[in-house]
C-alpha cells in the first residue's frame, strides 16, 4: 500500500524545499510538488500547459479536473511506496475530490497532512526574495495568500476531524524545520 503525506502551507512557507530535502534523505520517499508539475507542463508548451498558465500566471487555482488527474497519475506512477505531495489541497473542492478518490482507493492511504505555518510577512519576504518567475510579485502574492487563507479553516477542520493534521512551525532555520518534519514522517511510516 502506498502511504501518502500532503504538505500544505502559504506561498513561501518552504513546503516544497522541506519536502525535497526529506525525499533526498530517503531512497524510499518520492516527492511531487503540484507547483513544479504545473510549471513543467507550462514549460513544455503543450495545450494543457497553456491552459494551466492562464490560471497560474494570475495566481488562481488550476481547475480541479486537471489537478486530480495530475496527482492521481503521480501517485500511481511513483517509484516508491511513500509519497509526499506538497501544495495540495488548496481548496475545499480539491480536498473533497481527493478524499472521494481515496475513499474508493485500496492501494493508497493518506497518512497525514502537514501544515507548514509561517507569518504572512515571512511568506511575502520569501516569495519576493526568490523571484522564481513572473508570478513572484506583491500583487500576485497577495492574491495567492487570499486563495490559500480563504478555505484554510475548513481544510484544517476537515483533517483535524480525521485526526491527521499536524502543524509544523515554518519560521525556524530550514534544517530545524526539515528535521522536525522528517522525524514526524518517519514516526508515521
Amino acid at each position: 500500500m502506498k502511504k501518502l503525506f500532503l504538505i500544505i502551507g502559504a506561498p513561501g512557507s518552504g513546503k516544497t524545499t522541506d519536502a525535497e530535502l526529506i525525499a533526498e534523505r530517503h531512497e524510499d520517499i518520492t516527492h511531487y510538488s503540484t507547483g513544479d508539475m504545473f510549471r513543467a507542463e507550462v514549460a513544455s508548451g503543450s495545450e494543457l500547459g497553456k491552459e494551466i498558465d492562464t490560471y497560474v500566471s494570475a495566481g488562481n487555482l488550476v481547475p480541479i479536473a486537471i489537478v486530480i488527474e495530475t496527482i492521481v497519475t503521480a501517485i500511481k506512477n511513483a517509484p516508491t511506496d511513500i509519497i509526499i505531495i506538497d501544495g495540495y489541497p488548496r481548496s475545499v473542492e480539491q480536498m473533497t475530490e481527493l478524499d472521494t478518490y481515496l475513499t474508493n482507493e485500496t492501494e493508497v492511504e493518506l497518512v497525514n497532512v502537514l501544515e507548514v505555518v509561517v507569518s504572512e510577512e515571512t511568506a511575502c519576504d520569501r516569495v519576493l526574495g526568490r523571484a522564481r518567475g513572473a508570478d513572484d510579485n506583491v500583487e500576485v502574492f497577495n492574491n495567492r495568500m487570499k486563495v490559500f487563507t480563504d478555505p484554510l479553516a475548513e481544510i484544517q477542520a476537515f483533517y483535524v476531524a480525521k485526526n491527521i493534521l499536524e502543524k509544523i512551525d515554518g519560521e525556524p532555520a530550514l534544517e530545524v524545520i526539515v528535521n522536525v518534519m522528517d522525524k514526524f514522517i518517519q514516526s508515521r511510516i
